[in-house]
């Protein structure tokens, strides 16, 4: 597939947000939508206010965050009805923990959204239920802008030929680490492109000399143990089946375990303090660990929680590794009611500049590469510009973007962190641990 041609191409940057429609047009066209769609989960899925010739939409939305993700939002669809008039929107949005477990139950029948956010973790589960509407003709026909996308970024939205979600940020591993720890005892910072051996051996030395841990362990960790699978020259996903196998999974826990036989990673409990706690509270910056494993964009929210000057390269060994993920999407309802206002708003968060300028790195990186280097040359909060400068390093380097995860994915995860943990309490070697997260994996995924 290929980007659409934009119907903006050669507009000035600040007028890539196509026009917008008179009310009465917009009202109308979008009933016309509503009333020739077929609604995918019957009577509950309608998801807002009927409109009629003359009357207003209101359009529902959940994400989730932390308070200035919500103020950030809330900011930036205010916007939208400033420019839109007839649209207003019922707003919902909570902390990441028991998110998917509130938007199953509203998808399922309750009082599902028109427009929801969701990640990797879930979207082929919901595009798999059909709960997501293909955005596949919006795009075609220009009404959802993704021409100035990296092509790889918006197909990692796609799920069995069809366009799911549409990325609301750009994404990739970011190895954290507190530089001012190093440099008060003069140790050497890590770097990208270090083999996984050296980046523990450093973690050993910081260890041996600050007292602190050198690095939490992240065997339990999905982001790392995807990277290094992809290094080995596998995946975590082939097709419908696992990428990996027992052996690999047993390669990767003894890894960990010999990291922390050598005293480089913090003890089980502190290990499982950081698996457990939200980014605010990761071990770079409650002072339990040298350096924690994260997204890139979470560096702001990290040195807001620490009074200490932090780093970020890539994830150890060669960073093609990685690649340019969606840090979230935005997805529309397949029964919504205002599917062409909620597609709308997608192209309106993505594409604005004003919309844009208001998000920041919020959610990453801006998906639309005009607007991120405009957002790069305005912003002024330094871990901001850390954040963009390492991802734009990064890029340079990046491999293709895997497949979307599979339906099960975030069962998959969990298991890990369930493996994991049992090698590093000592309740199972690492090759009995990870056949017993291959059996659960196989479970997981049907």
């Amino acid at each position: 597939m290929h980007p659409a041609t934009s119907p903006t191409a050669g507009v000035p940057a600040g007028r890539n947000h196509r026009t917008p429609l008179t009310r009465r047009r917009f009202v109308r066209g979008l009933a016309a939508v509503a009333l020739a769609a077929p609604l995918a989960l019957g009577a509950a899925a309608c998801g807002g206010d009927e409109a009629g010739d003359d009357g207003p939409v209101k359009l529902s939305v959940f994400w989730w965050g932390g308070d200035a993700r919500a103020k950030l939002t809330e900011d930036a669809l205010a916007l939208y009805t400033k420019k839109h008039p007839e649209v207003t929107f019922e707003k919902t949005w909570q902390a990441n923990q028991g998110y998917f477990d509130k938007l199953a139950t509203l998808t399922a029948g309750g009082n599902p959204p028109d427009l929801f956010q969701i990640d990797d973790n879930y979207l082929a589960e919901y595009a798999g239920r059909s709960t997501t509407l293909d955005l596949t003709s919006f795009k075609d026909s220009g009404k959802l802008d993704v021409s100035k996308f990296p092509k790889s970024l918006w197909q990692y939205g796609v799920v069995d030929g069809k366009l799911a979600g549409v990325a609301a940020g750009e994404n990739t591993q970011g190895l954290v680490y507190n530089r001012t720890l190093l440099q008060k005892h003069g140790l050497p910072e890590p770097t990208t492109g270090m083999t996984w051996e050296q980046h523990i051996a450093w973690a050993e030395q910081v260890a041996k000399k600050t007292k602190v841990p050198g690095t939490q362990d992240p065997s339990a960790d999905y982001k790392a143990f995807w990277v290094w699978l992809r290094q080995q020259g596998k995946d975590l996903y082939n097709g419908t089946e696992l990428g990996f196998t027992a052996d690999d999974v047993t390669k990767w826990f003894e890894l960990w375990k010999g990291a922390r036989d050598r005293g480089a990673t913090p003890t089980p409990d502190v290990i499982h303090e950081g698996n457990a706690t939200d980014i605010t509270k990761q071990l770079v910056v409650t002072g339990k660990a040298a350096t924690s494993w994260v997204w890139a964009n979470q560096m702001p929210d990290l040195k807001k929680n620490t009074k200490d000057e932090l780093g970020v390269v890539a994830y150890p060994g060669d960073p093609s590794a990685q690649w340019a993920r969606a840090s979230m999407y935005w997805s529309v309802l397949k029964g919504s009611k205002h599917r062409d206002v909620a597609v709308d708003v997608i192209n309106f968060l993505t594409n604005d500049p004003e919309a844009v300028a208001l998000l920041g790195t919020d959610r990453g990186l801006p998906s639309n590469l005009d607007l991120r280097a405009k957002v790069s040359e305005t912003a002024t909060d330094p871990a901001m510009k850390q954040s963009i400068q390492v991802e734009s390093d990064l890029a340079q380097k990046f491999g293709e973007s895997p497949q979307v995860p599979i339906k099960g994915h975030s069962k998959v995860r969990s298991e890990l962190t369930k493996a994991a943990e049992n090698a590093q309490y000592g309740r199972a070697t690492p090759a009995q641990a990870a056949e017993q997260f291959l059996a659960a994996c196989k479970s997981a995924i049907g």
